[in-house]
């Protein structure tokens, strides 16, 4: 809204000042600085009324150390993480943009879902919240939406040499005709492709449409059957582990906010064409509107660390963890580094993993000896540490190290291969 009120002052009425609007980066930091205020602010007050109406956690025993002092503490916090990123969004973005808009729909989308669970939980008094067919049937939901929009929509594309697209059979969506120089010209395209950066591999890019080889011209038809799968997996995925990771004050909210500054940095170089072309990635016309979204994701998760950080005055619920794993999945989908998130969301990986092993192992041993056993103390990971006496701040400061890492690790991956 404010992108383009600015833009019309600056074209209307030429006002000074007014095309620092135009710029991504400016906006970017407008953005955060926003979404750092409505979530310090306004989360105050939200805590203050959720207290009132004493909507609190009730806490099963779980034998951890500090858990009966977490009784009561006000759930449903993820409202402060959903409000400190639209609303920022709404006024630095670009509302023409069809990114904006999907990650815009995301938030709302996933953040509903998580809603009605601690709505159910909270209010009705069901520990077992909305029912786990309903919450991975709203994810299936996002999944879709997201990958047809990346086959049919006209506005999600990859820029790449004409000649290139004519002979690799892509749907051009628009050509145009850049100088190099005074002499040479380049036929340049917007193609509709299900093309994606790859890791480690020469080249960089990776078609799914080559799982279908054995297709041949008919693989653009049917390369759907395979895209659409794996993004609704990918999204249900990233969404249930970032539920997972959110057991400990400042856990889920701080490895989120790591991984975000990372997806905005990848989104820039993949929204600017000179940075894209340095780098040898896929250049993504307008995905660099999601630098702004990316920043109003960032400043929401540390502003709500503010009242999340330990000791917790607020817990999130599944409002805000759902919320952080699908933004996290469909954004990353988005500017096509959906194959980066086993390294980027490594933390969010070890702890899926090893209530998956804990799981499977217990039932295996139960069967055979009669009798489960159990690979760690606990599971997600965070509670084997807390068991093992290590305390929860200590736990969350080491996860946020290993996140950094593996999120430095994968920027790196841009030049490995």
């Amino acid at each position: 809204m404010l992108y383009a009120l600015f833009q019309w002052l600056e074209e209307c009425c030429d006002m000074p000042g007014a095309g620092l609007f135009k710029y991504i980066t400016f906006r970017a930091g407008v953005a955060i600085m926003l979404s750092l205020l409505i979530s310090m602010v306004f989360g105050g007050r939200i805590v203050r009324y959720l207290r009132r109406l004493q909507i609190g956690e009730s806490v099963r025993d779980l034998g951890l150390a500090g858990q009966k002092e977490k009784e009561g503490t006000p759930t449903m916090g993820g409202v402060i993480i959903i409000l400190a990123i639209l609303i920022p969004c709404v006024l630095m973005a670009n509302l023409k943009n069809v990114y904006v808009w999907l990650m815009l729909l995301a938030t709302a989308w996933m953040g509903t879902i998580g809603f009605i669970d601690d709505y159910i939980k909270v209010f009705r008094k069901n520990k077992e919240g909305l029912s786990g067919k309903f919450k991975i049937l709203g994810q299936v939901g996002l999944g879709l939406i997201v990958a047809l929009t990346m086959l049919l929509n006209e506005g999600v594309v990859v820029r790449m040499n004409a000649d290139e697209a004519d002979k690799l059979g892509y749907t051009i969506v628009h050509r145009d005709t850049i100088a190099v120089d005074s002499v040479t010209q380049v036929v340049m395209a917007n193609v509709q492709t299900t093309m994606t950066n790859i890791p480690f591999v020469k080249g960089n890019n990776f078609d799914y449409r080559s799982l279908l080889w054995f297709l041949g011209a008919n693989a653009d038809k049917w390369v759907w059957i395979i895209f659409v799968p794996l993004i609704i997996f990918i999204v249900t995925a990233v969404s249930n582990a970032a539920n997972l990771t959110d057991g400990v004050d400042g856990l889920a909210t701080g490895v989120s906010g790591i991984i975000g500054v990372t997806l905005g940095i990848l989104a820039y170089v993949s929204g600017n064409s000179i940075a894209a072309e340095y780098l040898d990635i896929l250049y993504l016309p307008g995905s660099g509107e999601l630098v702004i979204f990316s920043a109003c994701f960032l400043g929401a998760c540390v502003g709500f660390l503010w009242y999340n950080a330990y000791p917790a005055q607020i817990f999130m619920g599944d409002t805000g963890s759902l919320t952080l794993g699908g933004i996290i999945a469909a954004l990353a989908i988005l500017i096509r580094k959906e194959l980066l998130i086993p390294i980027l969301c490594g933390i969010f990986l070890v702890e899926n993993l090893s209530v998956l092993i804990q799981v499977t192992y217990f039932k295996y041993t139960r069967k055979k000896y009669g009798e489960g056993r159990r690979v760690f103390r606990m599971a997600p990971l965070h509670h084997h540490y807390q068991k093992a006496g290590m305390h929860e701040v200590k736990i969350v400061t080491r996860f946020w190290i290993i996140q950094i890492l593996l999120a430095v690790f994968a920027i790196l991956t841009l030049k490995i291969r």
